[in-house]
């Protein structure tokens, strides 16, 4: 039977649906209008004005981009970093969230509050950086992998979501002889997908976007990351602002077309630099929400 909708509730339809288009727009438009700078010729894109396709196609700025041979090589260190960042800080949040939902952990709820309070306070830039020094792991891959391992964010999302499941099913599993790793990877991972889920999202996209350690700590070309590469192209970028005027009036000429600007060139590297977020992110985003939303049903 169908159910004959009020005045009140296709006003309240139309304004949640205006606003959720509203809404649509303003979030997709900065990243449409990238991909048109990124496909628009370089002398064309100093005059601006451009929307949502690109005045004068072209794809040079990327022909520009993928024929810099440190590029693929730093896309390999950010993909080495996020693959295995990730799958080492979701096996330590599985097992450390694993423990402290334990009600016979004694120590249980000493270690949650000095998770949390880790949250709260750190240690700063200065610290941090003579702890890696003195670890030795200036110019070393492990930089990028070590201090990601353990987040006590993510530990306390999975342990809260461990602690929802049935205590029964791991109560049997002793009773059957298993041995606590046997319990964790037999029964509590394959039971915890959505929230790991989550956290490899979490890790993997802050591994792949992150630039800031790869400044500080690596100065060796072999282990640049591909975002480090993306900012070098936004601070060359802000350097040639002052010289746009006499490019543009170069760009005037038969080669413009074999010609790219700073703006062309970092809409380009930025498209290429999202790329792969958004091809694992349809496969992760089914349990983000879930995970999240049921990772902090219990504190």
């Amino acid at each position: 039977m169908k159910i004959k909708s009020t005045r009140e509730d296709i006003i309240f339809d139309t304004i949640n649906y205006t606003l959720l288009i509203l809404l649509m727009i303003v979030t997709l438009y900065p990243f449409v209008n990238t991909i048109a700078v990124s496909f628009n010729d370089a002398a064309d894109s100093i005059r601006g004005g451009i929307h949502l396709w690109p005045r004068k196609f072209t794809t040079f700025n990327y022909s520009t981009i993928l024929k810099n041979k440190a590029i693929y090589h730093a896309a390999f260190i950010s993909t080495a970093r996020a693959i295995i960042g990730a799958m080492l800080n979701v096996t330590c949040s599985l097992i450390v969230g694993y423990a402290l939902s334990r009600q016979e952990f004694v120590l249980r709820k000493l270690y949650s509050r000095i998770f949390v309070f880790s949250m709260y306070i750190s240690a700063g830039l200065i610290p941090s950086y003579f702890l890696i020094m003195d670890l030795h792991l200036r110019n070393n891959f492990l930089v990028y992998i070590l201090p990601a391992v353990v987040s006590a964010w993510n530990i306390m999302v999975v342990r809260s979501y461990i602690a929802g499941l049935p205590a029964s099913l791991i109560e049997s599993a002793k009773i059957d002889g298993a041995n606590e790793f046997r319990i964790i990877f037999s029964i509590v991972m394959p039971l915890s997908i959505p929230v790991l889920a989550t956290v490899i999202l979490f890790v993997s996209v802050g591994q792949w976007n992150s630039w800031f350690d790869t400044m500080l700590y690596c100065s060796k070309a072999s282990l640049s990351t591909l975002q480090f590469e993306l900012q070098k192209v936004l601070q060359s970028s802000l350097a040639m602002a002052s010289q746009q005027s006499t490019q543009a009036a170069a760009l005037q000429n038969a080669t413009a077309r074999t010609t790219v600007t700073p703006n062309s060139l970092r809409a380009a590297m930025t498209i290429v630099a999202i790329l792969p977020i958004l091809a694992v992110y349809p496969y992760l985003q089914k349990y983000f929400v879930k995970g999240l939303t049921l990772g902090g049903v219990k504190g």
